[in-house]
């Protein structure tokens, strides 16, 4: 059983702690149908981006005002829809284990589909977010867990992330933390770790107000 040694946890929300598959594609495909654009290419990079800028790199000629105003229609149907919105395995449990710990969650959503996800999932929000008002970049960029991590009051190395997506595995790569990847989308991105999901991950706090991550 590996173990991470840390000060904070940085957690991704839709496919680490909260699984929305379901919305997600049931919501990206439809947009996929409207702009002429193949359902399963598009699934291949909506994860762990805010939605304009996985619309840029969808459709790289289109002008950006145009990203942002579909982005916005996009939250709202989403925030609409908590059909089959489930935590992910191990989640609730995981939660509990750092309700009194230091640790932000740091997610492309905006506040209002965290809250709403967060909610369906029966999870707790904990008292630190960056969610996409936040930042003024998304992820791959490294911004919204640095910005984590210094609300938290810690340095980035003294962080460890968990996350499912490439771009989200990314970002805290850039900035400069170990990286969990949680899932099997996680597994092709080289992660510093892999768990299947949340099940087994164990939280010990340490005498000298440490973290212990021990992985199943």
């Amino acid at each position: 059983m590996p173990t991470l040694a840390c000060q904070a946890v940085l957690l991704d929300m839709d496919g680490t702690i909260v699984n929305s598959d379901a919305v997600v594609e049931r919501c990206w495909r439809a947009w996929a149908a409207e702009h002429g654009l193949e359902g399963d290419e598009v699934m291949k990079v909506v994860h762990g981006r805010q939605g304009y800028a996985t619309m840029a790199v969808l459709l790289p000629d289109r002008p950006m005002e145009l990203n942002h105003a579909d982005n916005r229609r996009m939250l709202a149907a989403e925030t609409a829809d908590m059909a089959g919105v489930v935590p992910v395995a191990g989640a609730p449990a995981f939660m509990d284990a750092l309700a009194r710990l230091p640790h932000a969650l740091v997610t492309s959503a905006d506040g209002k589909l965290a809250a709403a996800r967060m909610n369906a999932a029966g999870l707790p929000m904990p008292p630190v977010m960056i969610t996409a008002e936040c930042v003024g970049a998304s992820k791959p960029d490294p911004e919204g867990f640095l910005k984590g991590a210094a609300e938290l009051g810690f340095a980035p190395g003294d962080c460890v992330v968990f996350e499912d997506s490439e771009a989200g595995i990314a970002a805290g790569k850039a900035a400069g933390m170990r990286v969990v990847g949680v899932g099997p989308r996680a597994a092709a991105h080289a992660p510093d770790a892999q768990v299947g999901d949340l099940t087994g991950v164990r939280v010990e706090a340490t005498a000298d107000g440490g973290l212990l991550l021990h992985l199943p």
